[in-house]
């Protein structure tokens, strides 16, 4: 019982900025409630089990706290990405663009619509949730989570009415588009990252890939095999017209190719990004420098109509061993060395782990209500839980490491030295399951 305690004591105190910012006393009292309810033990995160769990008699108020009360999740969004910058922000840090999914059924929760999730590889009736993840090394901070909407949503005001959905929310957003506001939201707190890492249902888009260079920002992102490039070498060129008036404006003097075709004749070694519990992490990969088909709409000859050339960046091809050739582009550096390259876009890895730890030990896909503001809530309050559980670990993973350190200082001075890694490195203890940290609320 006196460790449980610890925990819930630790969780207070490090939600006293956050407790400052949302107001109200029952709020005060609610917010630690549901994170309590959140982090602690039982199969259910929703908010009936929860308060059976922790507060019988108090399910009303703690439904309401979540649901339905009138407050700004604003302020606690902004502590958030504080917490966060603090934690794991840097220039050696990444922000990871995705979307996760909620299976549901029925058509009523907010969101809700037959369509493609990835992490399913099919179309299902779901929810699809944009997210953003900020890390360092193998240590993730989730710290955005936003409802897309489908078009069946937006077109019908009475289901947008229904589910409280706030007016300024109501216009038709894809994704990436929802990506890119919430990384201005990142950028005006102040939280610093070195590249911003995106899977290929954003790369696709040049729009993306476009606002970000517009914001200043390093990015990979994965592309289909089929996206157009140019080489790099390419010229634009005025070439003699057959009739009519003489040529106006140049045009490249070769065609844009696949990208796929582009890195056939490439040069593929094997790489090795990282080590991982079962030995060095490899594939192969190649890369060149390319010019991106997506610059101004142009007709070109008998070829119709054809983008001119754009940015240069990176294409990057991995062979993984699996049999499966998936394609990038970068804007880093041109002397960027390939296993820079690779270990760059292989950092996504960690938002894919912290999706899944928020859905299977702090319940982010367990909330059953209907609404808008209920859905964020309930999804910000599981980011924050998330957030103070990385910190507890980094913590820990400090004192014992300042422990090792006072040990070997002790040591006799004839004594050879372990050159094994140490066990208590921030990036070791990062992922461990939720259920290694100590939540139970039993002696």
């Amino acid at each position: 019982m006196e460790r449980a305690a610890d925990w819930e004591a630790e969780l207070r105190d490090w939600l006293a900025p956050f407790l400052a910012r949302i107001g109200h006393k029952a709020r005060r009292r609610m917010l630690p409630l549901y994170l309590s309810g959140l982090i602690g033990p039982g199969e259910r995160k929703s908010v009936q089990p929860m308060a059976a769990r922790l507060a019988p008699g108090e399910y009303d108020q703690l439904h309401h706290f979540v649901a339905a009360g009138v407050w700004d999740p604003a302020p606690l969004e902004a502590e958030l990405l504080a917490k966060a910058e603090g934690l794991v922000g840097g220039t050696d840090a990444v922000l990871v663009i995705d979307d996760t999914v909620l299976p549901k059924k029925g058509k009523h929760s907010v969101g809700v619509a037959p369509q493609y999730a990835s992490a399913l590889g099919k179309t299902a009736n779901c929810q699809t949730l944009v997210s953003l993840t900020l890390a360092r090394g193998e240590v993730p901070v989730m710290v955005a989570l936003r409802l897309f909407l489908p078009e069946s949503w937006t077109s019908d005001p009475g289901r947008l009415d229904r589910a409280g959905v706030p007016v300024e929310q109501r216009a038709q957003r894809t994704k990436p588009e929802i990506a890119l506001a919430e990384i201005d939201r990142v950028l005006a707190a102040g939280v610093r990252f070195g590249c911003v890492l995106a899977d290929v249902g954003y790369g696709l888009g040049a729009p993306f890939r476009q606002g970000l260079t517009a914001r200043g920002l390093a990015w990979t992102a994965g592309i289909p095999g089929r996206q157009k490039v140019y080489p790099a070498a390419v010229k634009l060129i005025f070439t003699a017209a057959g009739y009519g008036r003489p040529r106006q404006r140049p045009v490249p003097d070769v065609l844009s190719m696949p990208a796929e075709a582009m890195l056939a004749e490439a040069q593929w070694q094997d790489v090795s990004w990282r080590v991982g519990t079962k030995g060095k992490l490899q594939a192969r990969f190649a890369a060149v420098r390319v010019l991106t088909a997506d610059g101004t709409p142009q007709r070109i000859g008998d070829k119709g109509q054809q983008h001119l050339p754009g940015d240069e960046a990176w294409l990057v091809g991995e062979h993984r061993l699996s049999g499966e050739t998936r394609y990038y582009l970068a804007n880093l550096p041109a002397g960027t060395q390939l296993r820079a390259l690779a270990a760059a876009i292989k950092a996504r890895w960690v938002c894919e782990q912290a999706h899944q730890q928020l859905k299977e030990e702090l319940g982010l896909d367990h909330f059953e209500g209907r609404s808008w503001s209920g859905l964020h809530r309930h999804a910000l309050m599981t980011m924050m839980a998330f957030a103070f559980l990385q910190d507890r670990r980094l913590a820990q993973a400090g004192r014992e490491k300042k422990k090792q350190r006072a040990t070997a200082s002790a040591e006799p001075a004839g004594r050879r030295p372990s050159h094994r890694p140490s066990r208590s490195s921030p990036t070791s203890l990062a992922m461990p399951t939720l259920a290694a940290t100590d939540r139970s609320r039993t002696a």
